[in-house]
């Protein structure tokens, strides 16, 4: 996960006491996914994701990339071979799926992104480890730290701390909803969301998403 880069926010985050519900953290946890990425070389990548429907999920495209396998964990422990994959030079996404079903929860996105000074929420299995959630504020856009000169002209920096292999995670705001994806860190505890509004414009425009073999090739 990258973590090179530290944002200077242009405001102070003010916290709300507000939280997901109950109900809003079970099924956060249900939706929310394990991904293991074995390369075409030796590594071994881990990562998080999130089920969008019974056989699709979102990752990050840096959790798949150049592999020759990838399975994912449910919260419930079972193990699923993925099918195919799609990623975009747009945004560090990736898109999985599969042929048996993920489980019975899945991902209700927001149509717009957080704000500053909103409390979120991630999900997600830090060093492919057990199922975590940490909670954080919106700092605010920033300039993306990672994809320099990509088609993303603007991040979202929070206080959520994340840890390599909650890549993928999702963000979800005080109702539960995804208002954005993990996909990098920084030395001082923040971390980078791609937000809501390009996941959502990937998703309604397939053309911007291209399929991966997964397969190595033979050089």
């Amino acid at each position: 996960m990258p973590s090179d880069w530290v944002p200077e926010p242009t405001a102070t985050p003010v916290a709300k006491n507000v939280g997901l519900s109950p109900d809003g953290f079970t099924a956060a946890q249900r939706m929310t996914l394990r991904v293991r990425s074995i390369g075409c070389g030796v590594g071994v990548r881990t990562g998080s994701g999130f089920a969008l429907d019974a056989f699709t999920l979102v990752t990050n495209r840096h959790v798949i990339e150049d592999s020759k396998n990838i399975q994912v964990s449910t919260h419930d422990g079972r193990v699923i071979d993925a099918t195919a994959a799609s990623s975009t030079t747009v945004a560090d996404i990736a898109i999985i799926t599969t042929t048996e079903p993920l489980g019975g929860a899945f991902a209700a996105r927001a149509t717009q992104d957080p704000e500053e000074g909103d409390v979120i929420t991630v999900v997600g299995y830090p060093g492919g480890g057990r199922l975590t959630t940490v909670s954080g504020v919106v700092l605010g856009a920033v300039p993306d730290p990672v994809e320099d000169g990509g088609a993303v002209d603007t991040v979202l920096a929070t206080t959520a701390v994340v840890e390599p292999g909650s890549s993928g995670s999702p963000v979800l705001s005080d109702d539960g909803e995804v208002v954005g994806v993990v996909y990098a860190n920084n030395a001082v505890g923040q971390s980078f969301i791609v937000p809501v509004t390009m996941l959502n414009t990937l998703l309604a425009q397939p053309s911007l998403l291209v399929p991966d073999s997964l397969e190595c090739s033979q050089s």
